[in-house]
């Protein structure tokens, strides 16, 4: 009789965890940063030997995030298999947010060998040097902030931020952005930005409301 009591609890501590939930909200704005001018590094690379130069380093884009968000019983961070190439001596996006348990592609697309590595202390890792054509995956299973470099151009930098939960946005050049499915409840919203830092906001977002909420970032990094 008690173990049968116990189960139908446990069955219905289940169907509660997978019941519908209050319709989620939305979060849209935009993150303003001072002019900065592209950055173009003044040391040669193989492509400025071979007659073309590397395209200037766009370090406009910012990522979004909430600080931090209940997580129901028994519910998955969503993963998925994403991209980051390396053409004309650059990473291709620069900046990438993605989930924990994601796996991240590096292909070559350039004419010279690439070592892709990262010394983060929660993600650190070192692909060895590779050829056009290969690519090689990191599998991200820790919450942080990467730092990605190439080991044989220095010049080449990128960056990995990896949560815990879903909800995220990376800007693009115009400096918006629009993060859906966002919980009800009041939220500590942050920005990250290799330029710089931008005051937290804490914002209120209703079932089903859109929640504007804009950012400046205060301080330069060049």
């Amino acid at each position: 009789m008690l173990r049968a009591s116990g189960l139908a609890l446990i069955a219905l501590l289940v169907s509660l965890s997978w019941a519908p939930q209050t319709t989620p909200g939305s979060l849209r704005g935009r993150v303003v940063l001072p002019e900065v001018p592209p950055s173009h590094d003044a040391r040669p690379t193989v492509n400025a030997l071979a007659g073309s130069t590397p395209d200037p380093v766009d370090r406009r884009h910012a990522v979004v995030y909430l600080d931090a968000v209940p997580r129901r019983a028994f519910e998955a961070v969503p993963t998925r298999r994403v991209r980051m190439d390396q053409v004309r001596e650059q990473f291709v996006p620069r900046v990438l947010a993605i989930t924990v348990g994601t796996v991240v592609e590096f292909p070559n697309n350039d004419v010279t060998f690439h070592n892709v590595m990262s010394l983060a202390r929660s993600n650190a890792f070192d692909l060895g040097r590779y050829p056009r054509g290969q690519t090689r995956t990191v599998h991200f299973d820790t919450p942080g902030i990467v730092p990605i470099v190439c080991d044989i151009h220095t010049h080449m930098s990128a960056w990995v931020l990896v949560f815990s939960h879903p909800f995220f946005a990376v800007t693009d050049t115009a400096g918006r952005y629009t993060m859906a499915g966002v919980p009800p409840g009041t939220h500590t919203i942050k920005v990250w930005s290799e330029l710089g830092q931008a005051p937290d906001r804490r914002v209120t977002v209703s079932p089903g409301a859109v929640v504007d909420a804009d950012f400046r970032v205060e301080r330069i990094v060049r």
